[in-house]
C-alpha cells in the first residue's frame, strides 16, 4: 500500500510539452469556476435579499445543491463511461449554462431560482469527473499529479477571483451580471465541442470496466480511499461551512476573505509543487500528513484571534493539499474502472462526507453557541482528526484480514472489489 516510487520530474517539465487542447482545457478549469463563483457564493444573499426567500427555505436549497453538486459526480463518471469524455463535457456544460440563464429569467420569475440553481449544479455535478479524466487521459503515472495539481490550481484561482469581480454587482446589477456570465459559459461550451475526441479520450481510461454487462455506479471501488475521502471532506467541511460565522464575529467579513484568499493562494502555488513529493510519498504517511494538519489547524482556530484564523486556515489547507489529492491518486491505482469513474465516485464520497459535516457539524457549532464558547467546536474537531482516521485504518485492517474462498484470496490492499464481487489485483499504474 506504501511502497516508495521514483522520483518523477519536476512540475514543469512533467507538464510540458502541452497540447493545446489541454491548454485549453486548463484555462477553461479557471474559466469555469470563475463564472461560477461570481454566482454562487452569493446566492444565499440573492435567494433572501432580492427574492424575498426566508433564511430557512434558503438553507434548504443551498443544502440540497451541494449534496447534487458533489454526489451527483458519481452519475457523470458513469455518463462519461457510457458516452464519452468530451461528449460528457458538453453536455454538462450545456446543463449548467441553462441554469445560469435560468437564474437570470428568475429576476423576472422568483419560483425559477430554485430550478436553475439545481439545474447550475447538476451540470457541475457532471462536468468535472470528465474533465479530470480528460486532463489526464495517456499521461504517464509520474506526469498525473502534476496535470492533476495543474487543474486545481486552476481551479481555486478561479474560485478566488469571481467573488472579488462580483462582490459589487450582484445586488446592485444581477442582471448584467448573470448575463456576463451566461455568455461566458455559452464561449467555453462551444471550445468544448472542438475538442478533439477519439475512442480513448472519449470512453475513459480502462477497458476493465467494459465487459458485455453494464457494472453499477460502485463497481469497482477502491473503499480505503472512498472512505478517506469521505471522512476528508468530512473534517475539512466543518472549517469551510463554519468558518464565516466563527471569523466575522471574531474580527470582519473583509478579514475573513483574506483568510480565504490565503488558502486559495496556498493551494495555487504549493499544490503543483509538493504534486510528485505526494506522489511519491507513502499512502499511509499521507493520510498522517494530511490529517495531522487539520488538526493542528483546528487546534489552533479555537484561539480566535486574527493571527491564529490565519494560522489555521494555512495548516488545514496544507493538509488538505495532502489528503484530497493523493486520495485520487490511490484511487485510480486501486480501482479497475475509467479514470471518469473513479473521479465520479471519489465526488460521492466527497457529498457524503460533506452533507454529514453539515448535519453533525452544525449541531456542534450551535451547541458551543449556546454555552457561549465557540472555540471547543474546534478543539472537538481537532479531536476527530486525531481519532478518527486510526479507526478507519483498524477497521479496514480487520476486514482485509478476514478469510475469503481459496479463488479470491487476493488481498484488497493491493486490488479493489470487481463488479462481480471478486478481487483483483491491479498493477501500479
Amino acid at each position: 500500500m506504501g511502497e516508495r516510487t521514483a522520483r518523477g520530474p519536476g512540475p514543469r517539465a512533467s507538464l510540458f510539452p502541452l497540447a493545446g487542447p489541454l491548454r485549453f482545457l486548463l484555462v477553461s478549469s479557471f474559466l469555469i469556476p470563475l463564472g461560477s463563483f461570481m454566482v454562487l457564493p452569493f446566492m444565499s444573499v440573492f435567494l433572501h435579499e432580492r427574492l424575498g426567500m426566508g433564511l430557512g427555505m434558503v438553507g434548504l436549497v443551498l443544502a440540497a445543491a451541494s449534496l447534487v453538486q458533489f454526489s451527483g459526480g458519481i452519475v457523470g463518471g458513469a455518463l462519461a463511461d457510457r458516452i464519452g469524455l468530451r461528449r460528457t463535457m458538453v453536455w454538462a456544460l450545456v446543463v449548467r449554462t441553462a441554469g445560469l440563464a435560468g437564474l437570470l429569467a428568475a429576476l423576472r420569475w422568483p419560483p425559477l431560482a430554485i430550478w436553475a440553481l439545481v439545474l447550475t449544479c447538476c451540470g457541475a455535478a457532471l462536468y468535472l469527473p470528465a474533465n479530470k479524466a480528460y486532463l489526464v487521459h495517456g499521461v504517464e503515472d509520474e506526469r498525473r499529479p502534476a496535470f492533476l495539481s495543474a487543474g486545481n490550481a486552476a481551479l481555486n484561482a478561479g474560485m478566488a477571483v469571481g467573488p472579488l469581480i462580483a462582490g459589487p454587482f450582484v445586488l446592485s446589477s444581477p442582471g448584467w451580471l448573470f448575463a456576463a456570465v451566461t455568455a461566458l459559459f455559452l464561449a467555453v461550451t462551444a471550445g468544448h465541442a472542438r475538442l478533439p475526441g477519439s475512442d480513448g479520450a472519449d470512453g475513459g481510461g480502462h477497458t476493465a470496466s467494459r465487459g458485455t454487462a453494464s457494472p453499477g455506479l460502485l463497481a469497482g471501488l477502491a473503499l480505503l480511499p472512498f472512505a478517506a475521502n469521505a471522512l476528508a471532506f468530512y473534517l475539512y467541511f466543518h472549517f469551510q461551512h463554519f468558518l464565516a460565522v466563527y471569523a466575522v464575529e471574531r474580527a470582519s467579513g473583509t478579514f475573513y476573505s483574506m483568510v480565504l484568499l490565503l488558502c486559495f493562494t496556498l493551494v495555487i502555488v504549493v499544490q503543483p509543487l509538493a504534486s510528485d513529493l505526494i506522489r511519491r510519498m507513502p499512502y499511509a504517511l499521507a493520510l498522517a500528513v494530511g490529517f495531522t494538519g487539520l488538526a493542528a489547524g483546528m487546534a489552533v482556530l479555537a484561539a480566535g484571534t486574527r493571527a491564529a484564523l490565519l494560522a489555521g486556515g494555512a495548516l488545514i489547507t496544507l493538509g488538505d493539499i495532502v489528503l484530497f489529492l493523493k486520495n485520487d491518486l490511490e484511487a485510480l491505482r486501486r480501482s479497475p474502472r475509467s479514470d471518469a469513474v473513479v473521479f465520479g465516485q471519489q465526488r460521492l464520497a466527497a457529498g457524503l462526507g460533506a452533507c454529514a459535516s453539515g448535519v453533525l457539524g452544525g449541531q456542534a457549532y450551535g451547541f458551543g453557541e449556546r454555552a457561549g464558547h465557540t472555540g471547543w467546536f474546534w478543539l472537538l474537531a481537532a479531536a476527530q482528526c486525531l481519532l478518527l482516521p486510526p479507526l478507519l485504518l483498524t477497521v479496514r485492517h480487520r476486514a482485509a484480514r478476514r478469510p475469503v474462498p481459496d479463488d479470491d484470496h487476493e488481498d484488497d490492499r493491493e486490488g479493489a472489489l470487481t463488479h462481480d464481487g471478486t478481487h483483483r489485483r491491479i498493477p501500479g499504474r
